[in-house]
């Protein structure tokens, strides 16, 4: 998967790190494992399916933590997950060319960072119900490009249900991870319909990124204060974004 010894040893030191990072804030880190995966120029049809196998596991690992500690709105969830699962499942099952996947990635790396640096605000006391239509139009959307590209939309749903005063974030964390976890289901789904085999590699590669996911779903549910972190992470987004727009 990783030409070199020294950058395979490397990519694995930073791989945990990602996913704690994505888990502390009930994310399963997909966006993360695709930046990572773009600097070490891992083939695009590698990564798609290599992110959303991650996923599974990490994103488990922190809803898992954020559940335990009351945090989950069935209702909210609902919303969004009845029409994402069949549109991931449909965008999993479709390709695009290399470059155009490149670019696609990197818009949605952008607000992948937009959202680490707090530019879409702070969550308030005070929530409002998400009407019916909204929530499907939404997952569906959301849902369509989490399968495409190989994410599971957590980085897209948590701002929009914070800006839009929809829950609390450590409820949109919750919801969002178990999101996270049904989109990339069907998004793998897709992909196996259509073919698509896994790089062996990435079975290693899980129980790495589990160690950071466990520990960061943990300590996330906890209150862990995560703005150093948090910037750290953008910079390594912001660095992923340049290179595939210009590479």
């Amino acid at each position: 998967m990783i030409d070199g010894i020294e950058l395979w040893w490397l990519f694995l030191l930073l791989l945990p790190i990602v996913s704690f990072l994505y888990a502390s804030v009930g994310h399963g880190g997909a966006s993360g494992y695709l930046a990572l995966m773009a600097l070490f120029s891992i083939a695009p049809e590698n990564m798609k399916p290599t992110a959303l196998l991650l996923n599974l596991f990490v994103a488990a690992a922190s809803f898992y933590y954020y559940y335990k500690g009351g945090h989950f709105n069935k209702r909210l969830f609902l919303l969004f997950g009845i029409t994402s699962i069949p549109a991931a499942f449909v965008g999993g099952m479709m390709t695009v060319e290399a470059s155009v996947y490149k670019q696609v990635l990197g818009v949605l790396l952008i607000f992948a960072i937009l959202k680490m640096l707090n530019v879409f605000g702070k969550e308030r006391e005070s929530v409002v119900k998400a009407n019916i239509w909204q929530g499907i139009l939404v997952g569906a959307l959301i849902g369509f490009f989490s399968g495409l590209i190989g994410i599971g939309g957590g980085i897209i749903l948590t701002p929009i249900i914070i800006l839009l005063h929809w829950g609390k974030m450590k409820e949109a964390a919750a919801v969002s991870a178990l999101f996270i976890w049904v989109n990339s289901a069907a998004g793998m789904a897709g992909q196996l319909i259509s073919g698509v085999t896994i790089d062996a590699q990435a079975f290693i590669l899980v129980g790495i990124a589990l160690i950071g996911g466990v520990l960061g779903g943990y300590l996330g549910s906890k209150r862990i204060n995560q703005k150093v972190l948090r910037y750290m992470l953008a910079g390594v987004l912001v660095i992923a974004v340049v290179k595939l727009f210009t590479i």
